[in-house]
């Protein structure tokens, strides 16, 4: 299966599963079944990625640019929390901050769908004689 059509689909699950979660009753139960469900589809991000930066990168410095991808990821939470908290003392409610996330999900699912599975084009160096 395409990778970036894979990571598409799981962040449009994502999505589906937080406004399931924001618009069903919830109960002790509801929190864990939601819980269990999006560490599955946070963690199953991670194989597809790193072989879609493979493919189009290669293996030479997957580990450094896997490494940025993560240091990415970091920046991204730590401004998803401040936010979080940000929006919070706004509204009162973390609600616009669920919500938010479920269109953030969308957004990176259109981002991901139409990524060229192939090899960037790079310039070939020539060895110095």
């Amino acid at each position: 299966m395409s990778k970036p059509i894979f990571l598409a689909l799981l962040y449009v699950a994502r999505s589906i599963l937080v406004t399931a979660f924001l618009l069903l009753p919830q109960s002790g139960t509801s929190v864990l079944i939601f819980s269990g469900l999006m560490g599955l589809l946070w963690l199953s991000t991670v194989p597809p990625t790193n072989a879609l930066v493979a493919i189009m990168f290669g293996t030479r410095y997957l580990g450094m640019l896997g490494g940025i991808v993560f240091f990415s990821h970091q920046i991204g939470s730590f401004l998803g929390v401040w936010l979080g908290g940000y929006l919070y003392d706004r509204f009162g409610s973390y609600d616009p901050v669920w919500w938010l996330g479920v269109v953030l999900g969308l957004f990176a699912a259109v981002v991901h769908w139409p990524i060229r599975e192939h090899a960037v084009e790079r310039p070939v160096l020539q060895a110095a004689e």
